[in-house]
């Protein structure tokens, strides 16, 4: 732990309000918000205050475990970081930051395929550490060219994106102008303007663009790339095809984004190595449950034949022992991670990191609990 970044950020809620004055107006609206009228992004964020937890005292001298062993890897704690596309949006080079951060953390970073690196310059700084995420390509050429991209750059568990069948609405975002390419208009440039280091950043590192899917389009023309992803990516999703990219993939598969519990089962049944349950973060379907309410559900009806990975407005260590505590294996974030690169560079990651860590810790043993498998003895009334 930085003793000096704890004091100035303790929280994570502290990186997320000096983020926003980091980074232009339009950055922030693709970042932060949901779709709609917002409603499930706060509906996450109140399911997580009505779990509480009972402590058991009197448990002598000890320090929480956090060591978690996940599709037969060890990592340092039952968290990793979540995918988010466009990221160098929000900071020019942040995918090559978290990747070097959850290599020196030992926890996984996951690359969305719709990022601003390659799968070949961010999967070696993972040391081993990497994921990679899928948005279903509708050619198996395509397809089939990616994850093996991906496994050559030593990516070794894939979560595929279920959850967005189409693009959503986003309406904050088109109010602030976020669009692919982008355009230049006096409001843009003034929100640069007043966002100098983030310009200046931009200006260096070059504008953002999705590096990964370049080699199959001429990426100069961001306007075309745009309408490629449109056409090409997403929408395909099926059980038969991820019967196929269990017979491409050589390595762990994780469908990302179930919150149906007869999926869960028909996902545990065909062998699929985990799920994701998760709403995405409400950016996708304004109308659905929290993630969070579903997640016990889903645990009753799968048991252990399955890993079960949460996310969906997850901001403290103590949320996620609350995750851990109704049934889930591991827990990603994705925004927190983007706060603290946003604010910090380089460190921003490995801050977040221990910010987690160690909340999670001091939480634990508040409960009296060596190792996050005791959390789910301490709820306080079953949630099924």
């Amino acid at each position: 732990m930085n003793h000096k970044l704890f004091k100035r950020y303790p929280a994570l809620v502290d990186l997320q309000i000096k983020a926003k004055t980091r980074i232009p107006h339009f950055a922030w609206e693709y970042l932060d918000s949901g779709t709609g009228s917002e409603e499930c992004p706060a509906r996450n964020r109140r399911a997580f205050s009505r779990v509480t937890l009972i402590p058991r005292f009197m448990q002598g001298e000890f320090e929480p475990d956090l060591e978690t062993r996940l599709f037969d890897v060890d990592y340092a704690a039952p968290f990793g970081m979540a995918p988010v596309g466009l990221t160098g949006l929000m900071w020019p080079g942040a995918e090559k930051m978290l990747a070097r951060a959850a290599a020196k953390k030992r926890i996984p970073f996951t690359l969305s395929t719709v990022a601003t690196e390659a799968p070949e310059a961010v999967g070696p700084l993972c040391e081993g550490m990497g994921w990679f995420q899928l948005y279903p390509p509708r050619r198996r050429d395509l397809r089939q060219n990616l994850l093996k991209r991906a496994q050559d750059s030593g990516f070794t568990t894939l979560l595929v994106t279920a959850d967005v069948p189409a693009g959503s609405r986003r309406e904050r975002q088109v109010r602030a102008g976020v669009s692919v390419p982008p355009k230049i208009t006096w409001r843009t440039l003034y929100h640069c303007t007043i966002r100098p280091r983030w310009t200046l950043a931009t200006l260096l590192y070059g504008q953002p663009r999705f590096r990964g899917l370049e080699k199959y389009l001429d990426a100069r023309d961001m306007q075309n790339m745009a309408r490629y992803i449109g056409r090409e990516l997403g929408g395909s999703l099926d059980w038969a095809y991820l019967e196929e990219i269990r017979d491409e993939w050589k390595g762990p598969i994780v469908v990302k984004g179930l919150l149906d519990v007869s999926q869960a089962r028909q996902a545990a049944e065909m062998g699929m190595d985990g799920i994701v349950v998760s709403n995405h973060g409400g950016r996708q379907f304004d109308g659905g449950p929290a993630a969070l309410d579903v997640l016990p559900r889903i645990r009753a009806e799968v048991g252990h034949r399955i890993k079960i990975l949460f996310d969906s407005g997850v901001r403290s260590g103590l949320d996620i022992a609350r995750a851990l505590a109704l049934g889930a294996d591991f827990v990603l974030l994705g925004s927190p991670f983007m706060f603290g690169v946003t604010v910090l560079g380089q460190p921003g990651g490995e801050h977040v990191a221990d910010i987690l860590s160690e909340d999670l810790k001091n939480n634990m043993t508040q409960l009296g609990c060596r190792e996050p498998g005791e959390l789910e003895s301490r709820l306080e009334t079953p949630r099924l």
